[in-house]
């Protein structure tokens, strides 16, 4: 019985570590997405020249890296 609560315990924690380490990947992608989007639309108020924009993403930017 104690062998079996062990084995429990220890697949819960692996099943929390999977949960935590599947949120850092996502978060990660999520973050990589974004800044992707960012530099997209940093580029494009560049050819727009609008500096409120740029200034306004390159913040964003800083914010997020």
């Amino acid at each position: 019985m104690e062998n079996n609560l062990l084995s429990v315990s220890k697949q819960s924690e692996v099943e929390a570590l999977d949960s935590v380490y599947a949120k850092m990947v996502l978060d990660k992608a999520l973050r990589d997405f974004r800044k992707k989007q960012i530099q997209k639309e940093i580029d494009q108020s560049l050819q727009d020249r609008n500096k409120e924009e740029f200034l306004r993403l390159t913040a964003e930017l800083k914010d997020i890296s």
